[in-house]
């Protein structure tokens, strides 16, 4: 099987109405929108959240603490991960995301003691003291720049 000879089930995808064609269709005249109101005209129709007047879900439910928008999100790193380089490597932010292992360096990268190491690195990141511990342990070191 190949991309090109992919295709939905028989019926899984049927052709949307044709409202509006004529009484035969089943859904001319009106086209299904029933007689009158908001709902009927074109434009019509509430926001979303509007509850007819009601005081909204969203303002009903208390509101509680609030949102730092200068928190420093930090990346956790865990050491069994670092065993994907080879010995004598260099690890850094910048490394860790071509291979993969994080995504983006966001705000900062740490390595913590989850996992064993044993690949001798060089850690250009912070560390936990464990982590830093078995690093060095390992035959590594641990620069904090």
């Amino acid at each position: 099987m190949n991309l090109s000879e992919l295709s939905p089930a028989p019926g899984s995808r049927p052709k949307a109405a044709r409202v509006g064609r004529g009484t035969g269709s089943g859904q001319g005249k009106t086209s299904a929108r029933g007689h009158k109101g908001q709902k009927s005209r074109s434009g019509g129709g509430v926001r979303p959240g509007f509850e007819g007047g009601q005081m909204p879900l969203s303002r009903r439910m208390p509101k509680r603490g609030f949102t730092n928008i200068f928190r420093k999100e930090i990346v956790k790193v865990d050491l069994a991960a670092l065993n994907y380089f080879e010995d004598g490597s260099v690890v850094d932010a910048n490394s860790l995301v071509q291979a993969g292992i994080i995504r983006s360096a966001k705000d900062g990268v740490k390595v913590l003691a989850n996992g064993t190491l044993t690949k001798q690195l060089t850690v250009q990141c912070p560390a936990s003291k464990k982590a830093a511990e078995e690093i060095t342990a390992a035959g590594g070191k641990v620069e904090v720049i």
